[in-house]
């Protein structure tokens, strides 16, 4: 059981998807009174923990005409028998059977209804169930009014399921949208949670697993699901631990670092101690030569490749040492390179070895026909895009931020590569049609050089699960979750304004 909860937790679906679920939940034989019950008493108990009695007592409480506004009113009924006083508010005249059965009964209980939300000003919470996921077309009139007027107003407000006004898939504010400052989703996560769009109107977010049968939610996604949330429980599976007993540094993979120039020596050293902190068994770091002695004294344990240099301090060409690429496991390229590095980057994309580029390694493919350099690769390619770079090298793919999951599919598809799309949510996509999500990040990783960390991170744990059969995604993801979760860990300790990328390498050791 506590297994089939753990796999529940990883699967994020579509408003479509979810709704087959339930479908086939109620096809066999479960009440839907009885699951909205269920699920609406869990988002009691749990606002209960976050609001006390003892803290606010007054709640209001915004009524929808389906079945999100029958959760609202379950859990009206039940704060209100748990001593809150409860005040409703419900502008539609017409509900569905099961939302109007429990409109009559709070009407009995005696809870008072209003009809003019601003009746309800002086209300110390809110709880918001005017919409659930499948939202799909503009909130406008009276209702966008009173979404408006119960932003402005400044309580907090808790969402059921997803803040009314998003887009259950996009995140999109389909007009306008209630600011949540918390929003428990029911039973399986919607893929607006993983849009930077949405995060604005989302708040604080948990889920409420009200016991979706595993097996529906894999008869209607497939096993595994193809979009999964990256999870703590996962990442420590994915991890190449433990290690075995008789293993040395030549097994435990080796990863060539390509970057830096002597304007920006500092991209070489953050992404070799990004991969020093992967645990990988062999580091050589190639540079321009006049970087040498810097890296020796930043990464002592590493071999550092000086590397002959431009007249403004870029490699200009590959050593026999680094262009030997069939010494390597995998190579990391970019960051720090500058736009002189192009013939460095043609060089590399023709390796047979697993390549990781970012930053001026993917600036500088950009250049040079990318979806088609990218094809002909002989071995598989990650590419670390932010938004700006993703429109750089996917000119074709219109406005990427305004649905980040599909298009990261379409940059995977095209490009037959593992493109992980950074950002405050990030998205990994594969060309097999996987998508892994990172549902956490921090404003604290906003700092040159961070990229740099994860570019170095992704390499050294590649390089050193390239005889496991794991697919390569699994690896990228679970280097995405842990250089966020060292980023979360470092801003509680130093504030978000105390995380520079040094900073953030030390704390990978600390977050398994």
């Amino acid at each position: 059981m506590v297994k089939e909860r753990e796999h529940l937790e990883s699967i994020v679906v579509n408003g479509e998807q979810m709704r087959s679920i339930e479908e086939r939940i109620f096809a066999d034989s479960m009440p839907v009174a009885a699951l909205m019950e269920k699920a609406a008493i869990l988002c009691a108990n749990r606002i209960q923990s976050l609001y006390p009695l003892s803290q606010i007592s007054k709640i209001g409480v915004l009524v929808g005409p389906g079945h999100n506004g029958g959760d609202a009113l379950v859990i009206a009924r039940e704060l209100h028998l748990q001593g809150y006083q409860v005040n409703l508010y419900c502008p539609f005249p017409k509900l569905k059977s099961l939302t109007a059965q429990h409109c009559q009964y709070a009407q009995n209980l005696g809870i008072p209804f209003y009809e003019n939300l601003e009746q309800l000003y002086k209300c110390e919470l809110f709880i918001d169930g005017l919409f659930g996921f499948g939202l799909t077309r503009p909130l406008d009139g009276s209702i966008a009014e009173d979404i408006d007027l119960l932003n402005q107003w400044g309580q907090p407000v808790i969402s059921i399921d997803i803040p009314s006004g998003l887009h259950t898939d996009t995140g999109e504010v389909l007009g306008i949208a209630v600011k949540a400052t918390h929003s428990l989703c029911l039973g399986l996560w919607k893929f607006a949670y993983f849009q930077d769009q949405a995060l604005e109107y989302l708040g604080s977010v948990e889920r409420i697993d009200f016991g979706v049968p595993l097996k529906d939610a894999w008869a209607v996604l497939g096993q595994p699901p193809p979009i999964q949330k990256m999870t703590r429980t996962l990442a420590q599976r994915f991890l190449p631990l433990p290690r075995p007993l008789l293993t040395h540094k030549y097994k435990e993979g080796h990863l060539l670092v390509i970057c830096g120039s002597y304007r920006y020596a500092g991209g070489a050293i953050l992404t070799g101690l990004g991969a020093r902190g992967s645990g990988v068994g062999m580091l050589s770091i190639a540079v321009p030569k006049s970087l040498k002695s810097m890296l020796v004294n930043h990464l002592p344990d590493a071999l550092i490749i000086d590397c002959p240099e431009t007249p403004s301090g870029a490699i200009a060409e590959l050593p026999p040492l680094a262009s030997e690429f069939d010494n390597y496991s995998v190579i990391a390229c970019g960051p720090g390179l500058t736009s002189e590095a192009k013939s460095i980057v043609e060089t590399v994309l023709e390796a047979k070895c697993p390549l990781v580029l970012d930053a001026d390694g993917l600036n500088n493919l950009a250049q040079i026909d990318p979806i088609s350099s990218l094809l002909k690769r002989p071995a598989p390619t990650i590419l670390t895009p932010h938004i700006g770079e993703f429109k750089r090298l996917f000119p074709n793919i219109e406005n990427p931020h305004q649905d980040r999951l599909k298009a990261v599919q379409e940059a995977a598809q095209q490009s037959g590569s593992i493109v992980l799309l950074k950002g405050a949510r990030t998205a990994i996509a594969a060309p097999n049609g996987c998508v892994w999500l990172v549902p956490e990040s921090t404003p604290a990783l906003a700092r040159g050089g961070s990229g740099d960390v994860l570019t170095g991170l992704i390499g050294g744990l590649i390089a050193q699960q390239m005889t496991s059969e794991q697919a390569m995604e699994r690896t990228v993801a679970t280097a995405a979750w842990w250089h966020s979760q060292a980023g979360i860990l470092a801003a509680q300790e130093r504030t978000e304004l105390g995380v520079d990328a040094f900073t953030l390498s030390q704390y990978l050791w600390k977050v398994f």
